[in-house]
């Protein structure tokens, strides 16, 4: 016997029971529930098995673990996530039942079989990812599938829509041009913060969604948090792009390209980064906010993600193809990833540098680079001749176009639109290190200041991270500061001095070529 239900998905009747909610405080990291061992092998439930939960009108997907200890017979173990999901109280009643193997799982061994997988049934295992109905078991066996079998470009572009059509869609209606750009593996430096202000100054839309720090020391997010609110919702959001043309949020705050969350936390534990997944997790976030002009900026060199220009040529002609069957007018910059972009590294530090910038000082490279990037896309866009972009981006800087800008977004965002460098918060414990010697600094490694600035307390703690003194190609003596570590509490300010004991990051040029024993 059937039982329907509103949802796609159908629930056997076989067995069915109520069970008293027992909570857990502890995120489990997916939807998991847990049974009493004997209580669930009566009502043939295996640990592993999908079960839906309701209670009331809130339903559940959710995998099985089962325990003698924990839950007693007639209780079910919600975790936070399943807590939440269900609006769960202590003692809350929770109807059990068995539901059926999602037909998706079918596609899953397809692409395991390294055959190419069909629009619909890539629409049919995001849908069910969406639902909670795949296992994050299954979804990692996809994920490894797509790095090891790869994607065909019809496979990523309809990836791409699936992940877009998870959430929401921010809708301008007939408002052009849209704008966008996203730095691959990026190094510190906020071009975005730049960017956006300069786009908007000149009549271009740029709804920015950006994300958090996963391994840096600072993301986007994290930095314009520092100066505005950036958990904005699309409502919010669409009224602040009408009015000012740019805002800068927080991608994880709106229901955008949702799917894509989900991917990014099979993915990570991983460390798999399929090409196409990749492709799809970027290009579907700025189809999903309208963007028909897109920038990709690829760093490379030592310390960045990709090590070389050959290295990182084939995923730019990727990023171009794709880019163009989903309609986007798209262009890959190939840039220099060795070398830190501006001289300071944690969120608080980072907002005084693109403060200093929009106020005609702070580092060049950093406002010539965001100048590049905003120039290009002004010429994208029809804005500007081409190879006048880059003046015209400079020029809105010069001219305080650009800051006066910022400053509207920042208000419009919930922040103070006055914000100076002075009412930043930065750490008040400081180190300086000093250079062991004279002579010429050969490298600057980002990996390794992210390092250090994260131990000093970046991102969680706002005003801790590095101010640099130095750059590749400087010379310097002995005992020079070569940069300055804040932090916000002294321990961590001694774990940051002791993390510097395993890994410098500054290099000396060398001045032997070869030593003959």
């Amino acid at each position: 016997m059937i039982k329907k239900h509103k949802s796609k998905h159908e629930v056997l009747n076989l067995r069915k029971y109520v069970a008293k909610a027992k909570l857990f405080d502890i995120m489990s990291g997916g939807k998991i529930v847990l049974l009493n061992k004997n209580e669930a092998e009566a009502n043939d439930i295996k640990p592993g098995f999908r079960i839906a939960l309701f209670n009331g009108t809130k339903r559940l997907i959710a995998s099985v673990d089962t325990s003698n200890n924990l839950v007693k017979k007639g209780q079910v173990g919600l975790f936070v996530e399943a807590r939440e999901d269900l609006g769960a109280r202590e003692g809350t009643s929770i109807r059990i039942e068995h539901i059926q193997r999602p037909k998706s799982i079918q596609y899953i061994k397809k692409k395991m079989d390294g055959k190419a997988l069909e629009k619909k049934e890539i629409n049919e295992i995001i849908t069910d990812m969406m639902h909670n109905q795949l296992t994050q078991a299954e979804m990692a066996i996809l994920i490894s599938s797509m790095y090891i079998r790869g994607l065909s470009d019809n496979e990523v572009v309809g990836l791409t829509n699936a992940i877009v059509n998870s959430g929401d869609i921010l809708d301008l209606g007939k408002r052009a041009p849209i704008a966008d750009k996203h730095c691959v593996g990026g190094v510190n430096g906020r071009t975005t913060m730049l960017v956006v202000p300069i786009m908007a100054a000149a009549g271009v839309y740029m709804p920015k969604t950006s994300s958090r720090a996963i391994t840096s020391a600072a993301g986007t997010a994290d930095c314009m948090e520092i100066l505005a609110p950036v958990d904005i919702k699309i409502d919010e959001l669409k009224r602040i792009v009408v009015k000012h043309k740019g805002a800068i949020i927080w991608g994880g705050g709106v229901n955008i390209a949702a799917a894509d969350d989900k991917l990014i936390k099979i993915r990570n534990p991983l460390r798999l980064d399929p090409r196409g997944v990749l492709l799809s997790s970027i290009l579907a976030k700025k189809k999903c906010v309208g963007a028909k002009h897109v920038i990709i900026d690829l760093p490379v060199g030592r310390g960045a993600k990709f090590d070389s220009i050959v290295s990182s040529k084939g995923l730019a002609e990727d990023f171009i193809g794709i880019g163009k069957k989903l309609g986007m007018n798209l262009e890959v910059f190939i840039t220099d990833g060795s070398d830190p972009i501006g001289n300071t590294i944690g969120p608080s530090l980072e907002c005084m540098s693109v403060l200093d910038v929009l106020n005609n000082n702070g580092p060049i490279d950093l406002r010539n680079k965001s100048c590049q990037l905003a120039g290009r896309l002004l010429e994208m866009s029809g804005k500007v001749k081409a190879g006048h972009g880059f003046n015209s981006a400079l020029k809105l800087i010069e001219n305080g176009k650009a800051l006066r800008k910022f400053r509207d977004i920042i208000g419009a965002q919930g922040g103070n639109s006055k914000v100076k460098n002075d009412d930043l918060p930065i750490g008040h414990y400081t180190y300086e290190h000093l250079s062991d010697n004279a002579g010429r600094i050969s490298h600057v490694d980002n990996k390794m200041l992210s390092r250090v600035a994260r131990a000093s307390g970046a991102p969680l703690d706002r005003g801790a991270g590095i101010i640099l003194n130095c750059e590749r190609g400087d010379k310097v003596s002995k005992n020079d500061v070569l940069f300055t570590i804040y932090a916000e509490h002294e321990s961590k300010l001694d774990f940051a001095i002791k993390t510097l004991e395993q890994w410098d990051p500054i290099e000396m040029q060398s001045m032997i070529i070869r030593a003959i024993k």
